[in-house]
């Protein structure tokens, strides 16, 4: 255990051996890791704390980071050769995507172009400001394609903070939901805050990820406390997100 001879409850205390399936440690194709240097500093990093299993998950966002299945696994290779260099063969390191539902994205969906979570699932997100028009459209054929949605960091649509009732509809309607590990702390602002406490003491989550992009956030990371209350109705989800991941 860390910070033993402290009085603070530390979040990453209750993470070794998780699988963080939400991050952008890949480097150079998109806003996370620029270099192959920066993702194995930001794995030694996470290995401090006891979190050594990986599923990358890049943006693929049309007209921004147009990522594809192959400059995805062309990062993850970079990657692993480098964890190999380095004597990191403890390291389980595999790639996904976060897919933003946008006007491409039914098309990727539809041609075999997304990267699902561990074959079955799909880690899917949105604008912060507005639901795309063809949100639903695209949630009912990711189903139809045989693979469970997940909704990342659904704390952080603030236009869904006007509308809480939403999230009860997403749940009904098959949607899963990914809690961001800084969201239990002021990172993203406090309204983000409230919102994950409030999701996570009614049970809408099904998994959590750290959506680590840079060593600030993994800084931010290390230091965030969170009360008894939160650890306990979180641990149920560290779990689910291993057992679910690993």
């Amino acid at each position: 255990m860390f910070h033993i001879f402290t009085k603070k409850n530390f979040l990453v205390d209750h993470l070794e051996n998780f699988v963080d399936m939400h991050n952008h440690i890949l480097p150079g194709i998109d806003d996370g890791a620029k270099t192959v240097d920066d993702s194995i500093t930001l794995i030694k990093e996470f290995s401090s704390f006891g979190v050594k299993n990986f599923i990358a998950s890049p943006h693929i966002m049309s007209g921004y980071y147009p990522n594809t299945p192959d400059t995805i696994n062309n990062a993850l290779l970079q990657v692993k050769e480098a964890l190999h260099k380095e004597g990191m063969e403890s390291v389980s390191l595999a790639a996904s995507a976060e897919h933003m539902i946008d006007d491409n994205y039914e098309h990727l969906l539809e041609t075999g172009k997304v990267m699902p979570l561990c074959k079955e699932y799909i880690l899917v997100e949105m604008s912060f400001l507005q639901p795309p028009i063809n949100f639903m459209s695209a949630i009912i054929k990711t189903a139809n394609a045989n693979f469970f949605p997940i909704l990342a960091h659904p704390e952080r649509y603030t236009f869904l903070h006007r509308k809480p009732k939403k999230y009860q509809t997403y749940k009904e309607q098959g949607i899963l939901f990914q809690l961001n590990a800084l969201s239990l702390g002021d990172y993203y602002g406090k309204s983000v805050n409230k919102v994950a406490l409030k999701l996570l003491d009614e049970g809408h989550y099904n998994f959590i990820g750290t959506d680590v992009h840079n060593m600030n956030q993994l800084k931010a990371l290390k230091d965030l406390t969170i009360s008894k209350k939160t650890i306990k109705s979180l641990l149920p989800i560290i779990y689910d997100s291993i057992e679910a991941f690993y």
